[in-house]
């Protein structure tokens, strides 16, 4: 084996889809999550280690114990509408939590840290695909919080020499194409899991946020990037930091746009079936259109990042997870519900 890895938030849909990559890699995952979001179920491939990330303590004997070769950060919160309603929640769980973690890190020797970031760090960005390069200027406390810790990660390589990956996700989508594991929470904001839900008849019709946005069916773009696909980058940039690279940042995506109505014109190719829709207005704040260049993961972390990301692949395992018995488990439906 190859060394324990510590997963803040593991137990989480990004988390423990990379904690299965993680031990096909020869690691060990060592989940650390208070299981107030994540789920208990999805910690399959290591040990779990029960514990908020504010809690230094606790972090420290969990180092103490596993001893990791490096860090995997997913632990925080992600609801963009929550953050602007609660900002100070935010900022006290993604910043505070996330310095409580490199602190703890740092006791121990400072493993290399690599931090799940997100495209929010934009804001709205001018058109075309996004680059590293294109200005920071989020326009939420979520977006915010995540630029916040990246510019802690800067400075502590400045000061302490802490390796260090951001990793700046477009939209994850798909499910583990074993059927091991997929998507599943409480609260659901995701246009996937809410379309193939309400396709299966299991929620109300999906609503449609704008028709008007200047874009090919005026409905809103996005880059969809397969969970299993974010799983391997995150192993794939531990792997270069642990051969000795420096800080680096790069995006997660595949440079392709696909509209909410491709979606749904892709779910309805897949099921002959017509997924169930309503209109409503405009969300404040969504730009038209979303899309990273992934040249630089490419370059950085190696071709073959975005192999399970065209959108059928991701509505395709999404389906089969939703279908199956173990999600109809999970959600109290009737095993084995299909429409």
């Amino acid at each position: 084996m190859r060394g324990n890895v510590l997963v803040t938030g593991g137990a989480s849909y990004i988390g423990s889809h990379t904690c299965k990559a993680l031990a096909a890699a020869g690691f060990t995952p060592v989940t650390y999550d208070n299981l107030s979001i994540g789920n208990r179920w999805a910690v399959r491939w290591g040990p779990l280690e029960i514990g908020d990330i504010s809690d230094i303590a606790r972090l420290g004997e969990v180092f103490r114990r596993h001893r990791p070769v490096g860090v995997i950060h997913f632990a925080a919160l992600a609801l963009v509408g929550e953050s602007v309603a609660e900002p100070a929640l935010y900022y006290r769980q993604n910043v505070a939590g996330t310095m409580a973690v490199l602190e703890a890190g740092r006791a121990a020797g400072l493993p290399p840290f690599v931090f799940s970031s997100t495209c929010a760090v934009y804001g709205i960005p001018p058109g075309g695909a996004i680059g590293e390069d294109v200005p920071k200027a989020p326009i939420n406390p979520y977006g915010a919080s995540k630029l916040m810790v990246e510019r802690i990660l800067e400075d502590y390589a400045a000061a302490y020499g802490l390796r260090s990956a951001a990793l700046r996700y477009f939209n994850a989508a798909g499910a583990d194409p074993e059927g091991e594991i997929g998507e599943f929470r409480a609260v659901e904001t995701h246009i996937v899991p809410n379309a193939v839900e309400a396709l299966l008849g299991r929620k109300p019709p999906m609503k449609i946020f704008g028709r008007d946005y200047p874009t090919a069916d005026g409905t809103a773009v996005r880059d969809y990037v397969h969970v299993c696909d974010l799983a391997l980058a995150h192993v794939r940039a531990l792997e270069r930091l642990l051969g000795g690279a420096e800080r680096f940042v790069c995006n997660l995506g595949t440079g392709k746009g696909v509209s909410v109505m491709d979606i749904l014109q892709s779910l309805g190719r897949l099921t002959n079936l017509d997924v169930p829709v309503e209109d409503a207005p405009r969300r404040p704040g969504d730009p038209p259109e979303l899309v990273a260049d992934p040249a630089l993961s490419r370059a950085l972390l190696g071709e073959g990042l975005t192999t399970r990301s065209d959108i059928e692949t991701i509505l395709g395992t999404a389906l089969a997870w939703h279908r199956s018995d173990a999600y109809a488990a999970l959600a109290g439906a009737p095993p084995g519900m299909v429409r």
